[in-house]
């Protein structure tokens, strides 16, 4: 049985014990190893099986680095989990595939749509989801909202509810997209754990209604299985070369089922433990797909209204070197 290697997983502790948890459960003798930057930092480091020092993913040795790696301990699936690295490595998807390694990732092309939001906009609505109107900065309309078309973790945000708030740092910033504000008192805001399968088709659909978040990863939040279901199960039931974990971030208006979808994310949500503890395994997907060559098909069979509530806990090693 080959083993697993979560990538940059610094403080994705919980992902990290749900491989183990269902590698354990499945009776297999895989190991979970992961890799970071600075390991002996990284609390998920210290929960896993093994952990490795790797350089930064930008570093033009990072994928050489990580090949050694999957050689040594072999490794058959590999998962990536932030953002900075899926463009690095779904352009080296060959390499692992050819080492007999699974880069559990969507190809580049469907990468690159998601990590420009720009991109993302189009693809949503060649799939029949309407999104946000655009709006020129230099004719605004407040309140008008505005964030980078290549951000994450909720940074560089700016919600513009009137002329004083558009300052002339917003309106020079050339990344800041601008877009019709939103309002959270009519729209509910979710984000849809979705999972593909090594056939492109859509095997898990699992929305999560975000009631806080904090750093733009969800504290509080609670599986709903609604309207939403349905209508992105028709829209996204196969796409061409999406594999793996995704999560489309969109909001949702009850009153008449208006959707307005906002951007997709090409990996694990930070949120997905919510959608684990729903009963939808998308771990258990992988390994048996990826690992055990089982073929999947699609399930809703989780469990509407499971409520997660996040807190802060702690990792402690004893006479740690750093």
């Amino acid at each position: 049985m080959k083993n697993i290697l979560i990538t940059s997983v610094g403080k994705r502790v919980v992902l990290v014990q749900i491989f183990q948890r269902t590698i354990h459960e499945l009776g297999l003798e895989a190991k979970v190893y992961t890799a970071d930057m600075k390991p002996e930092r990284a609390p998920a480091c210290v929960v896993s099986d093994g952990s490795f020092k790797v350089p930064r993913c930008t570093d033009e040795e990072y994928v050489d680095r990580l090949l050694e790696l999957c050689k040594a301990l072999n490794v058959g699936v590999v998962i990536p989990t932030i953002d900075t690295e899926l463009i690095i490595l779904a352009s080296n998807k060959n390499r692992f595939f050819e080492a007999g390694i699974a880069l559990v990732l969507s190809d580049l092309e469907f990468v690159k749509i998601c990590r420009n939001k720009r991109l993302t906009a189009g693809c949503l609505e060649k799939l029949d989801i309407a999104v946000p109107k655009m709006i020129d900065k230099n004719h605004p309309v407040f309140p008008m909202f505005a964030k980078p078309y290549d951000g994450s973790l909720s940074t560089n945000i700016h919600v513009i509810r009137n002329k004083d708030d558009l300052t002339k740092k917003i309106l020079e910033d050339p990344k800041l997209l601008f877009m019709e504000y939103i309002d959270k008192e009519e729209y509910k805001e979710f984000t849809v754990d979705m999972y593909f399968g090594r056939d492109c088709r859509v095997k898990g659909i699992v929305p999560r209604e975000r009631i806080e978040v904090r750093a733009g990863e969800i504290n509080k939040g609670i599986t709903r299985k609604n309207y939403l279901v349905g209508f992105l199960k028709k829209r996204m039931e196969y796409l061409d070369g999406v594999r793996g974990c995704i999560c489309v971030q969109l909001f949702y208006r009850e009153s008449d089922n208006d959707v307005k979808g906002i951007e997709i994310n090409p990996r694990f949500g930070g949120g997905f433990p919510l959608s684990y503890y729903a009963k939808a395994n998308y771990a258990e997907y992988i390994i048996r797909e990826y690992l055990m060559d089982e073929e999947l098909c699609y399930s809703d069979a989780w469990l509407d209204n499971t409520l997660m509530l996040r807190y802060d806990n702690d990792v402690i090693v004893y006479d740690a070197e750093t």
